[in-house]
């Protein structure tokens, strides 16, 4: 509770996943999808913490662009924080990288 009251939000913090931890098959399917296959393109092309989730211009509603995010955090590709009434997001590049050594390259070169 006191995570919320700190970042002035009714809702709970995004749990996040160590890129470490994360199978293949999961980063495999977290980038497979169109739609995330944007939102990382994205955050590829913008500086850490100046996107928040409602900056993205996807044709999908705002529970599936959440569910969207979380399978991105599931996967360690993004991290994000609350920012007031907005999630910012950054992508975890250099530490996916690490893990999954040239997979975001292939992403981003779409």
């Amino acid at each position: 509770m006191a995570d919320q009251a700190a970042g002035g939000s009714h809702r709970a913090a995004p749990v996040h996943t160590d890129p470490e931890d994360v199978p293949v098959q999961t980063a495999l399917s977290a980038v497979a999808d169109p739609v995330r296959m944007q939102l990382i393109r994205e955050l590829a092309s913008s500086p850490d913490w100046t996107r928040s989730c409602g900056s993205f211009d996807v044709p999908v509603g705002k529970a599936a662009l959440s569910h969207h995010f979380s399978v991105l955090r599931g996967a360690g590709l993004v991290e994000q924080r609350d920012e007031g009434p907005k999630r910012v997001n950054r992508l975890r590049r250099e530490e996916f990288d690490a893990r999954f050594p040239g997979l975001l390259d292939l992403v981003l070169r779409g």
